[in-house]
Formats: structure tokens, C-alpha cells, sequence
């Protein structure tokens, strides 16, 4: 557990047990903390990191909107494997950090050994991009122009309320967590991360080619999320689709051992090299008859 210079600024990270590196990283409300669940299910077969963003403490703060951006944070992702000396790692995101994984493992497919992408894809669906982005930029204007954290509909929205349904005490966790988070260092998130990233649809082409083997997961109550994963699904050739019925946004705090599971499959499919590429064959849209008949 400690800070590295990474790009300019020092990263908070913590690492646990050994073997393969397994990377985490963390969604906008959450930070390093929201993997303990994990961390201790995998710790005594994987060598487990976990790091706070910037902009999140224990890590620095910029106090400049121009250091944060989505370019950034994939950087920052490469920087925390440098400094670790990983040269290959399972990665494991959870919404803005499974997209950070998912442009990682288009930038760097040569780092990444396997990912899941967990909640991803807010804001990415063409019909409701635009309300996306208006409702961030208002929320970051929100927080920086109060510099508060005190948002209770944040914590209660209608994706993250499932958590509290379930598990209240988890629930609560999260929320005390989230306030303690810097108030400029999230609303420089939400501004130039979460608003400035493009559409995950406009790397299609080369989300197609993309052969990693990868593990999306989402709640079927995630309705920002579900159709850009169907999407996803379709895209990329290395992609198997798990979701979680009766579900929400924060799928590995509302039932981690679900969560872990799905991973564990996922990383025995991988082994047993029963995690192929998607055939040509499983492709057509006719209910009845092959493509080639």
C-alpha cells in the first residue's frame, strides 16, 4: 500500500497476494475500497491491485480540469503496470473503469491477458447520449460550484437503489464512501472522464478486431447500460454476456459472490481453452436456417 508517481501525479495503490496480476479498477462513485470483495476472493490465487484514480484520494487531486481526461486515466492504468513491473495483466473494471479497460485493451491488447467489463457503456447509446452528457455536465457544475459532495439522489438513483434493497449496511458504505471522495476532483471527473470520453460505438471497427478474451456483465436493471452491452456483444468477437437478474449499476457489491464467480468461470473457460472466438456460424439473424443454405 503506497503512492507512485504516475504522469505527473501520486496514485494510491494497494496490492495483495500472488500470482497472475488481476487489476481493478474502480467506477466514478467508488475508489480503491469498492474491491475488497474481490481482492479478498481472489488474493490467494492472483497477485490482486487495486488503485485509487486521480482525482481520488489517497491519490493526488489536480487542481487543473485539464488534468483529467479519459486519455488520461488509460495512461494512468499503463503507468500503475509500469510501476508494478506487470507486464500482463486480467483486468477487471467496473462502469468508468470497464470503460478505461476496454480502451486499454484497444490501445495496449498486448497487456491485457483477459477482461471483464462490469457496468460499462453509460452513455454511450445514441438515443440517450445527449441526455448523458447534459445531466454530467449539470451535476459536475453542481458539485464544483458547491464543492459538495452532499448529493442523497446520487447514492439512491434508480440503478444504485438495488443495492440498498438488498444489502442496506453495504448500501451506507457506499454512500459515506462517495462523500468523502474530493468534491473537484469528481466534478473534473465527470467534466473531462465521464463527458469528454467518446461513444463506445465509434470504436466499432476496431472493437471487431479486437480478440481479447473479455467478460461483460451487467444488471438487468442497469438501464443506462443494457443496450450498449448487447452492442458490445455483437462487436466483439472475444465477448461472452452474463447478467444478473433483478439487478442494478454496483453488480459486484450488490451479490460479489455472483460477481466473483461469473470471473472464476470465466478465467476456467479461458484455461481449459474453451473460450473461443466467435464463430462466423453463430452470426446470421434467421431464427430457422443457415446463413449458408
Amino acid at each position: 500500500m503506497t503512492h507512485y508517481n504516475i504522469n505527473g501525479v501520486r496514485l494510491w495503490v494497494e496490492e495483495e497476494g500472488t500470482g497472475p496480476a488481476l487489476v481493478f479498477i474502480h467506477e466514478f462513485g467508488g475508489d480503491h475500497r469498492s474491491w475488497r470483495l474481490q481482492v479478498n476472493h481472489f488474493k490467494n490465487r492472483f497477485r490482486c491491485v487495486a488503485y485509487s484514480a486521480r482525482g481520488y484520494r489517497p491519490s493526488d487531486v489536480p487542481d487543473s480540469e485539464e488534468g483529467y481526461g479519459q486519455d488520461i486515466a488509460t495512461a494512468d492504468l499503463l503507468g500503475v503496470l509500469d510501476a508494478l513491473e506487470i507486464n500482463q495483466a486480467h483486468v477487471v473494471g467496473l462502469s468508468m473503469g470497464a470503460y478505461t479497460g476496454l480502451r486499454f485493451a484497444l490501445a495496449h491488447p498486448d497487456r491485457v491477458t483477459s477482461l471483464v467489463s462490469a457496468s460499462g457503456g453509460s452513455g454511450s447509446f445514441p438515443e440517450t447520449r445527449k441526455h448523458f452528457l447534459d445531466e454530467t455536465r449539470t451535476l459536475a457544475d453542481t458539485i464544483l460550484g458547491g464543492n459538495s459532495l452532499d448529493l442523497p439522489g446520487f447514492a439512491a438513483s434508480a440503478t444504485r437503489m438495488q443495492l440498498k434493497l438488498k444489502n442496506p449496511d453495504a448500501w451506507q458504505e457506499f454512500a459515506e464512501h462517495f462523500t468523502e471522495h474530493s468534491p473537484m476532483g469528481s466534478g473534473f471527473t465527470l467534466r473531462r472522464v465521464q463527458a469528454g470520453r467518446p461513444s463506445l460505438y465509434d470504436f466499432a471497427d476496431a472493437l471487431r478486431v479486437l480478440e481479447t478474451p473479455t467478460l461483460l456483465m451487467i444488471g438487468d436493471e442497469d438501464e443506462p447500460c443494457i443496450d450498449t452491452n448487447i452492442f458490445l456483444k455483437r462487436t466483439m468477437p472475444g465477448a461472452g454476456l452474463v447478467t444478473f437478474p433483478k439487478a442494478g449499476h454496483l453488480i459486484n457489491l450488490e451479490d460479489p459472490d455472483a460477481f466473483n464467480s461469473a470471473i472464476d468461470d470465466f478465467h476456467a473457460a479461458m484455461t481449459a481453452d474453451q473460450w473461443p472466438l466467435r464463430d462466423h456460424a453463430t452470426t446470421g439473424n434467421s431464427a430457422y436456417l443457415s446463413e449458408d443454405t
